[in-house]
């Protein structure tokens, strides 16, 4: 019986460590369903995680790919399902970590089935961007389609005009298109989300983004502003340092936006989740709480695996 973990939470609650002492008593291998850190280039702003804190667990989906080529959460959704065939080869046991909910839930319960679009709306829509930015597109989807607007990710550009694509070109909400049909997976599935009181998460937070900026996090963005219009720079961490460099506001200004719209999105992160219906939730400091946990689940299907087999 193959069981993948699916260990969830907003940035900054603590994944990193929690799964990386998970795959060490499961003796298992950890794929990243981080939207940004498969990208070679983007180390600093998406809090990659060191060889130093992966403690020689290997890590998926790290460092896979370049920034120069497109990667959608379909390409992930085949190559994480055959990443995870060849872990399910050696292991009985797998770990998929990350914030990204939609990565993560294309590998749990498959894509829906959306209609075709029309390309002019497409490219009328990326031209929009290119003149006004996002925030007129995200205050359309506000008005379009007020369901997907309350968890969607308001920085992240392809998945703002990918709902207003569909909205604008079938006459309907994005949202009724998301059927919500599992695809059948040959794995069991265990789903924890992890958490912490709102005061310790804003504060590690905030810690964590000085840390950034000590790292170099400005060096990190200016070696990448060739690729300034890529999806995954158009995101907390590099869209304001980009903001900064055009002038729009000094240094310090730089790191508060930084902070407040990284507590922003954990928050947009936390109520997507939420809005899934399907996850244990653990505080990320309560290892031993989720340990106990996994731990059951997996008995109790290899129970019923031997149930059946009997």
């Amino acid at each position: 019986m193959n069981v993948l973990v699916v260990i969830a939470g907003p940035t900054a609650v603590g994944k990193t460590e929690l799964c990386v002492k998970l795959a060490q008593e499961l003796n298992t291998e950890i794929v990243s369903a981080d939207s940004r850190q498969f990208y070679r280039e983007l180390s600093i702003g998406t809090a990659k995680p060191t060889p130093e804190e992966m403690q020689g667990i290997r890590h998926h989906f790290i460092d896979s790919h370049s920034i120069q080529n497109y990667f959608s959460v379909g390409d992930f959704e085949r190559e994480c399902l055959q990443t995870l065939e060849g872990i399910f080869s050696r292991k009985n046991v797998a770990i998929l970590t990350g914030g990204s909910g939609l990565f993560l839930k294309t590998v749990t319960d498959g894509m829906d089935e959306m209609p075709e679009v029309d390309l002019n709306v497409r490219e009328e829509l990326m031209q929009r961007f290119a003149k006004e930015g996002i925030t007129p597109l995200v205050e359309e989807l506000r008005r379009l389609d007020p369901a997907y607007f309350e968890y969607v990710d308001r920085n992240n550009t392809q998945r703002i005009v990918r709902a207003l694509e569909v909205c604008l070109s079938t006459g309907k909400p994005y949202s009724s298109f998301r059927t919500g049909q599992k695809a059948k997976r040959p794995f069991e599935i265990i789903k924890i989300c992890l958490t912490r009181d709102r005061e310790v998460l804003y504060d590690r937070i905030n810690r964590r983004v000085q840390l950034m900026m000590e790292a170099g996090l400005v060096e990190e963005v200016k070696s990448v502003t060739n690729y300034r219009d890529h999806y995954a720079l158009k995101t907390v961490g590099y869209q304001e340092v980009f903001d900064y460099f055009d002038g729009t506001y000094e240094y310090a200004t730089m790191v508060e936006k930084i902070q407040q719209n990284s507590r922003r999105y954990a928050k947009r992160q936390l109520t997507w989740f939420r809005h899934q219906g399907d996850f244990q939730w653990f505080d990320a400091s309560d290892y031993e709480g989720v340990k106990a946990y996994v731990k059951d689940q997996i008995r109790a299907y290899n129970q019923s695996a031997g149930d059946h087999k009997a």
